[in-house]
């Protein structure tokens, strides 16, 4: 699969919260920086990640665009409750390799009613 056609099948798989279908798309010593939060390395640490993450919060991503170039597709997307952010994953031989998210974890976790770290 092309590095959109990857990204696409993360966002439907993120939407649903279908954290199997999720890390079934990164490669087995895959890297996960949201910036926001320390990096995350190896299948079974991003699958703990999601995992946490869908059970505290409901999450969803409305693509804006989505661009490629080479291994590498950049998301932009929204929520419903109006954060925005963008998201650049590296796909190679199609899986994702390495994934840096830029979004505001403080409005995140206001409009979710989490705790202030």
């Amino acid at each position: 699969m092309r590095p959109k056609e990857v990204v696409c099948k993360w966002v439907d798989a993120f939407n649903l919260h279908d954290v199997e279908a999720i890390t079934s798309l990164y490669h087995e010593n895959a890297i996960n920086h949201q910036v926001a939060n320390d990096p995350v390395t190896g299948i079974e640490a991003i699958r703990a990640m999601f995992t946490e993450e869908f059970a505290s919060a409901d999450m969803t991503a409305i693509t804006e665009n989505i661009f490629e170039d080479g291994q590498w597709a950049i998301l932009e997307w929204r929520d419903p409750l109006g954060l925005r952010g963008c998201g650049f994953f590296q796909v190679v031989n199609g899986k994702i390799l390495f994934q840096r998210g830029y979004w505001d974890k403080l409005s995140f976790l206001k409009q979710h009613n989490l705790p202030i770290e």
